[in-house]
């Protein structure tokens, strides 16, 4: 039986939610980390729902925070072996939260920031049907042994993918950006990236911007710039 999550959310600013977009937090933090992003995409995206689930469980390195797996290595097996383990309890809030609303895949985006990247990156891809997009901060596209699709079956159409990362990240480096780029291309999905420059682990206004826009194409919906 799969852990249930919950975390902070923000309603439609139209009132009518038509499109769900899921936040998936970095190592040691939570929910709360990343909803505020969803209150300042509300003009870019109002018919959109936004939720930040907590992930399911405590931080060994951080007792106040969350953690999706846990990190004491780099070592990729370890990072392979967690997103395998966190994806069912990921799968099972998606899944719910879609079928309260009345959803489809093609209603639902997922946003992370890097451990959540991960997640957003590994579970939207092996959804029976793809989401919408996927929009990955600072994180990195997690392989394992069976390289390059690492037990996959193909989505028709595939999701788009959007990574955007810091130039002078400090924790996931800058080059994991063009390595997971080059993987998910491998794999036949749409990729485009954007290097925020000066930027260490974090999420600057432009990667803001980008992220915004990219979710609303997806979506397709239309933005009118000094309308919002």
């Amino acid at each position: 039986m799969t852990a249930a999550i919950d975390g902070p959310r923000v309603a439609a600013k139209s009132g009518k939610a038509r499109q769900l977009v899921v936040f998936l937090h970095g190592f040691g933090a939570d929910g709360n980390d990343l909803i505020e992003i969803g209150r300042q995409w509300r003009a870019f995206l109002p018919d959109a729902d936004f939720v930040a689930p907590h992930a399911p469980e405590r931080c060994a390195m951080s007792p106040t925070g969350r953690q999706w797996f846990p990190l004491f290595t780099r070592d990729p097996d370890e990072r392979w072996r967690g997103v395998n383990a966190a994806r069912p309890t990921l799968d099972a809030f998606l899944d719910a939260e879609l079928a309260k609303r009345g959803f489809d895949e093609r209603s639902l985006a997922l946003v992370g920031f890097s451990q959540g990247t991960m997640m957003a990156l590994h579970t939207g891809l092996r959804r029976a049907t793809a989401p919408r997009g996927i929009l990955g901060y600072s994180g990195i596209h997690v392989l394992g042994a069976a390289q390059p699709g690492s037990e996959r079956a193909p989505q028709t159409p595939p999701p788009p993918v959007l990574l955007v990362h810091g130039e002078e990240d400090e924790l996931i480096p800058a080059e994991a950006l063009l390595l997971s780029a080059s993987s998910l291309a491998d794999m036949g999905v749409p990729t485009q990236w954007h290097m925020s420059a000066g930027l260490g682990h974090g999420i600057d206004n432009a990667g803001l911007i980008h992220g915004a826009l990219f979710l609303a194409q997806s979506f397709g919906v239309k933005v009118e710039f000094g309308r919002r």
